[in-house]
């Protein structure tokens, strides 16, 4: 007999069904006035993660929120990642209100808006704002085109008519999905140079967990305490074996011993997907014949960044 008893499906599962673990992320659009609305979501996830011309992110809302609308209507968003500071995700909770006009929202807000890099570096484009007190923000532009949302538009409060699309805009009567272009990631001082030094326990944010089921009542979470290190199952492959496939990468660029060396702990299912980047590096840069020292270069991905 089975130890689980069969919990029935129904709208908003994973806040009515389930206890389902999500970041709490603030996000900030361009209301219809050209000023920063801000509003918290947690159906936020990585969606384009390697192997295309950009990284994105997947945003999933109510299409007649204010966040779907103005996404509809400029396509700008900035996922601001906040901490577990009591007083502002307090002020998170009461701003996830439905209903609310975008200056009633704001009015009193205690988060801090500042401009972010996209603002400077496109000084005639409209940006939002993004929240001081963030540890890190995603600025983003929806990718209209996919799935053919190019058309959708805003003004819809009531429910949408179909036809509907699958993956992006909007994708049901009271639904959307949008596919956000990551612009740029920015990184307090100390979160940036941690990842680019090395990081510790110590050294991550206090990252905010809301539990996705909530009740008439209360919007669960809970606050950070200190990550737990797990080492990494490792399974080296045979010299031999990766000498093999390096052989048969590319007819041109060739790898070294020693450079076949450092590739011993990519899993396999990997190692073609990572001789092949090294391939394209090595033709970016005129490199006929890749060394351990290249290899070095390769595996730091931050090195231009430290270089800085």
């Amino acid at each position: 007999m089975s130890s689980f008893q069969n919990l029935r499906i129904v709208d908003n599962f994973y806040q009515t069904s389930a206890f389902f673990p999500m970041p709490t992320v603030m996000v900030s659009t361009l209301a219809e006035d050209g000023k920063t609305s801000l509003g918290p979501y947690s159906l936020v996830a990585p969606y384009y993660i390697a192997g295309r011309d950009y990284y994105a992110m997947l945003l999933c809302t109510r299409n007649s929120s204010n966040t779907a609308q103005h996404l509809l209507r400029y396509g700008k968003c900035a996922l601001n990642f906040i901490t577990d500071d009591r007083k502002y995700f307090k002020e998170a909770v009461r701003m996830g209100f439905p209903g609310d006009k975008p200056s009633e929202k704001m009015k009193d807000c205690l988060y801090t808006l500042e401009d972010g890099q996209m603002a400077a570096e496109h000084p005639n484009e409209a940006f939002p704002q993004v929240i001081g007190e963030a540890y890190q923000v995603m600025e983003c532009t929806w990718m209209r085109e996919l799935d053919g949302a190019q058309d959708d538009k805003p003004g819809e409060l009531n429910g949408y008519p179909a036809p509907y699309h699958d993956f992006n805009g909007i994708t049901s009567p009271f639904g959307a999905h949008f596919i956000l272009r990551v612009d740029k990631i920015l990184m307090k001082q100390r979160y940036y140079d941690a990842i680019l030094n090395g990081v510790k326990a110590g050294d991550f944010p206090r990252v905010p967990v809301d539990y996705g089921y909530r009740d008439s009542k209360n919007f669960w979470y809970t606050r950070f305490r200190r990550p737990h290190p797990e080492l990494l199952p490792i399974r080296e492959a045979s010299l031999e074996s990766v000498q093999y496939a390096a052989k048969r990468a590319d007819d041109t660029v060739k790898f070294t011993d020693e450079a076949c060396m450092k590739l011993i702990k990519v899993p396999r299912i990997f190692l073609t997907t990572a001789l092949k980047g090294c391939v394209d590096w090595a033709k970016a840069h005129d490199v006929t014949l890749i060394t351990a020292e290249h290899m070095d270069i390769i595996n730091d991905k931050r090195s231009k960044e430290k270089g800085k």
